[in-house]
Formats: structure tokens, sequence, C-alpha cells
């Protein structure tokens, strides 16, 4: 278990886009954002360890390392301004409204730790207390009126490397957007540091990282109306005309619950795909990806170490981005959310026997096939906020935080790639978080917080499905 992580707050400064970015910005929400509208942020960080030689270069000593982040931090929300700003309600707005005027700013808390302990924190092959990042990510300020869009910490380890904490506002921007605002804050400092270019240089952006504003590519194909639908239940959830865009708390994590973080190899990958394979009677049409086949194994994994009742139904939730399944489809480049979250559903009984990686996988399959034929948005006027905040954290359902396809080890700010990056929130909404693998090789990640003894059954579980003894 890891001791408890002593972290000073430094300095808490404001960051501002740099000078040359519009004085005057308003985005309103699309029903794809009004669907997060008080959901608690998501929190990540990203470690990254500075080498005895690196540590020894000009660029790489403490004051240095800030003031290439907080320099290059303000030269991206050049480009994502909207980041810069908050979330409101106005009474005479139908949507909530992003907006930023001049002088809006980003939170950066500044922080040094004082344990010596970023080799332990850091380290995949080790349980956490849950509660260990807490320290190292940033809250949101929020209120009913108003609520900022990011909030970002750099806590510096002496000697060692530094941390970047994240905390995004789920209304604002979904999981690709803020893996592109971060790549994109990645690429401005490494870009500087490899051309050696003078603090307040301009920095131009790749045409993927460039956020696409254009909130006409958003249209409602189902004739529903799901902004007003989505909305009309927020501005009812505690009273009429409602107009809080406070995000909601969720619980604490038990005091004995532990993370962790396990690996897919792509070997791995390929056993989990071959024993389906010779279990299923038509392998064509069930869909054996790698987020399906790591998912259903978890999911599996998950249902035997906390004993959940084989009474019972398990369900497993995860966000699916529809930039692509929309017709026309939204650029990649999109600023915002374009994703909508789906419920797999399979009788924990089914789950607990011999077949039971069959079933997960086949669930999650039939799932997906059904977006693709029957529209990624059936059944998205369907939603029970009333519920949301008890369903998060019901036992025997389970979501998933990421994507591997985020390739998040990729984030390279130029002291190279991370050495571990965490979701942090997923101890307070019971989620699975899932990346690309640090080790490369077309692996994947999945991180898990339970209670100890149910973590070390979990381990053992995960290990002897492949043969680990």
């Amino acid at each position: 278990m890891a001791q408890p992580n002593s972290v000073k707050i430094v300095e808490i400064c404001r960051v501002t886009p740099k000078p040359g970015s519009p004085d005057l910005l308003s985005l309103p929400l699309t029903y794809f954002d009004s669907l997060w509208l008080r959901f608690p942020p998501v929190q990540h960080l990203y470690f990254y360890e500075l080498t005895s030689s690196s540590s020894s270069s000009p660029t790489s000593t403490d004051s240095a390392v800030l003031a290439y982040l907080k320099t290059s931090l303000s030269l991206t929300l050049k480009h994502y301004v909207p980041l810069a700003g908050n979330l409101t309600w106005p009474q005479d707005s139908h949507t909530p409204i992003i907006s930023y005027v001049q002088g809006d700013a980003v939170s950066l808390t500044l922080a040094e730790s004082a344990a010596d302990n970023f080799d332990h924190l850091s380290s995949n092959n080790v349980f956490l207390e849950s509660k260990a990042y807490h320290p190292l990510v940033p809250q949101l300020e929020s209120s009913h009126e108003r609520t900022a869009a990011i909030a970002l910490q750099i806590t510096l380890f002496p000697g060692r490397g530094f941390a970047i904490g994240t905390a995004m506002h789920h209304a604002i921007l979904d999981g690709k957007t803020m893996n592109s605002f971060v790549k994109s804050w990645a690429h401005a400092c490494s870009k500087q540091i490899e051309s050696g270019l003078s603090i307040g240089s301009d920095i131009s952006l790749p045409e993927q990282l460039k956020p696409l504003y254009d909130r006409t590519v958003i249209y409602d194909p189902t004739g529903l109306g799901l902004e007003s639908i989505y909305l009309n239940t927020w501005q009812n959830l505690d009273g009429p005309n409602n107009r809080s865009v406070k995000v909601w708390e969720f619980k604490a994590p038990p005091d004995d619950s532990v993370r962790s973080i396990f690996e897919f190899t792509r070997t791995e990958i390929q056993s989990l795909r071959q024993m389906v394979l010779e279990k299923i009677s038509d392998p064509v049409h069930v869909h054996l990806s790698t987020f399906s086949l790591a998912c259903a194994y978890t999911w599996v994994c998950l249902v035997k170490a906390q004993e959940i009742e084989a009474n019972k139904v398990s369900i497993q939730a995860f966000s699916v981005d529809c930039r692509s399944r929309l017709d026309p489809p939204v650029p990649e480049n999109y600023f915002g959310n374009c994703v909508r979250g789906v419920a797999v559903f399979a009788a924990v009984k089914e789950l607990l026997g011999e077949d039971g990686l069959v079933v997960a996988v086949t669930a999650i399959s039939e799932t997906i096939k059904g977006l693709d034929k029957n529209g990624v948005l059936k059944g998205a006027h369907e939603v029970y906020f009333s519920k949301m905040k008890d369903l998060v954290q019901a036992e025997g359902i389970y979501s998933t935080a990421g994507s591997h396809r985020f390739q998040i080890y990729d984030t390279n700010f130029g002291w190279g790639r991370p050495k571990k990056v965490e979701v942090v929130s997923i101890d307070r909404t019971d989620a699975i978080s899932v990346s690309d693998s640090k080790n490369g090789g077309g692996g994947i990640e999945i991180g898990v917080v339970l209670k100890k003894d149910c973590m070390e059954a979990f381990a053992s579980l995960f290990a002897v499905g492949f043969g680990v003894k």
C-alpha cells in the first residue's frame, strides 16, 4: 500500500489564452453535450519521468519544466479558447452555453510532492490506495450558476519527474476532444523545446488537432427532439425550471479500496479471440474486436471477484463515438461531445458459467451490431437522470472510461512518453478505464478500483485466465 502522499500547493495561477484570441466567444450545448450536463468531471493523471540524462538538461530543471508547460498552455488555449471559459445557463437561453470573455482563464495549480514516492505512484505493478492520487488532481470550480470548463495541476517530484493532473467537464468535451486538447498542449510544448523557440512564440497545430467549432454539423436524425428531452429532464429533476450547472458529487471510495492497472498484450487478446472462436458456431457475425474481448473478459472477472449473486442481471455500459456513425459523418476534429452511452445486459448465472466469456462478448457484439443496423441513436431518448447516481455505483453494474484508440501514451510534452496514465475519477464512478498499453505492441490497459480483498481475487482471476498460475 502506498504511504500518504504529502503534496504542498505552491501556487494557484490563472493561465489566459495567448493575446490574439477572440475577445468574446459563445457556444451552445448540443443534445450530445446536454446529456452529461451535471456529471462529475473526468480526472486524468499523466506521470513523466525525468531520466538522469534529461535531468541535467537546461530544459529539465524544475523551473524550466514549469515555464515551458505554462507558456505552451497559453499558446494552446489560443486554439481552444472555450476551455478558458465557463458553462452557464442564462434565463434567456433555451440551452446552457459555454461562454468565454476576455480575461477568463484556466486555473492551474502548481504543487510539489514532499514524499519520495514517484516510482511507487507511477508503477503498474502495485495496488495503490484509491485516494492516493487525489492530491495530484485539481478540483473543478462549480456552482449552480457557473462551472469551469477545465482545471489543471502540475506536481513536481524533485529529482524524479512530474505529474499533470486534469479535470474536464464532460458536458463541454468528450474523451476524443479532451485527448486532442492534451495532445495539442504536448505538441506545443515539445515544439518549443525542440526548436528552442523563444518564450511567447506562436505554435501551429497539425490539422487533426485543430478543433472544429461548427455546431451545425450536429443534427438530430431521430426527429424526437433529443435536446428538448434532455434539457426538460434536467430542468425538472430537482424542481421546476431548475437551471443548475453544478456538477454532481459522487460518494467517495471506501477507505479499504485500492486501484491497479492490468494489461492485455496483443498475444493475450489473440488467445481470447481464439478461445471464443472455438466455442461459437457463427463466428462471422460476432464482433471480436480488441475492445469487445478486453471488456468482456474484465466483466467476467469482476462479476466473479465481487461474488455478484447468480440470480441477478449484470450491466456493462460504454460510450460509443457517433462521429463516423452519423450520416453525413461528423468531422473527427469536432469540438464537443459526440458520444452516447449504451448498456449491455447479461445474466450473472451465465457470466459465471463455463462459457461466461462467450456470453459476455456475444452480448457486447450484438449491442454494437444493433447500433450499426438500427442507427446509433436508437433508444437515445430513454434517459433516467433521477436514477443515474444510484445506478452508476450499484453492484453488478459496470461502465468504461476512455478508449485504447486515443493512444494516450503518445502524449509527449518533450520529455518522453508518459510513464503511466491513470483515470483518477473511476474511483467515484466505479468505471473501468481503458487505454492503449504503455508497452505498445497493440496491447491494451484496463484500470479498476475495488475493495482490497476483491482486487486480490480479481488479479488472481485475471492472471489464471491467461494460464498464469
